[in-house]
């Protein structure tokens, strides 16, 4: 059975990471999602919060499996029996910072291989960095991230949806026009 780990802090998980495990899901026989739990980044939301969502996102597929984890990535995927990391790749910057940690991750155990796929155009400008971004300025989400994670966001942030969706310059500008 061909098992594939697919890392990531998922602060939160976009419609760029579930494309990727769906696609994945075509190559290999599982994927095991590892939300992973960095104590040096500060999230904007809790690993409950998180866990849930992926959790949705994947109610339907029975090959798909979510588990948190603490440590090295290569070391969970030896854990959970993966000998695959799936690993999405948007642009070169993200295959620069990719290959080094491929790098490291050979030199630790280079039984686990890891496998990219590259995002499509649809999404390969989504990031979980980006979208907080876009909740923080309450923006609107829809095409972002999955409609059950939109509709927890709309509820938990005061304001709730976006009250504009155009930038107008003398709505922040009392002296634009003059």
């Amino acid at each position: 059975m061909k098992r594939a780990l697919f890392p990531g802090s998922f602060d939160p998980i976009t419609n760029g990471h579930i494309e990727i495990i769906r696609r994945g899901l075509a190559l290999f026989d599982e994927i095991v999602v590892g939300l992973g739990l960095n104590t040096s980044k500060q999230p904007m939301f809790s690993p409950d919060q998180r866990l849930r969502w992926i959790v949705e996102a994947f109610r339907d597929e029975p090959r798909v499996q979510v588990r948190p984890y603490t440590g090295l990535t290569v070391q969970f995927a030896r854990e959970v029996n993966a000998q695959f990391i799936l690993r999405g790749l948007r642009s070169a910057p993200d295959y620069e910072y990719e290959r080094n940690i491929d790098l490291l991750n050979k030199y630790l155990d280079p039984s686990i291989e890891t496998f990219y796929l590259f995002s499509s155009p649809e999404t390969s400008f989504v990031s979980s960095t980006l979208v907080r971004e876009v909740i923080r300025f309450h923006g609107h989400l829809e095409g972002l991230l999955p409609p059950h994670i939109i509709r927890d966001i709309y509820a938990l942030y005061p304001g709730g949806r976006p009250v504009s969706t155009t930038f107008s310059p003398s709505a922040t500008d009392p002296s634009h026009g003059s």
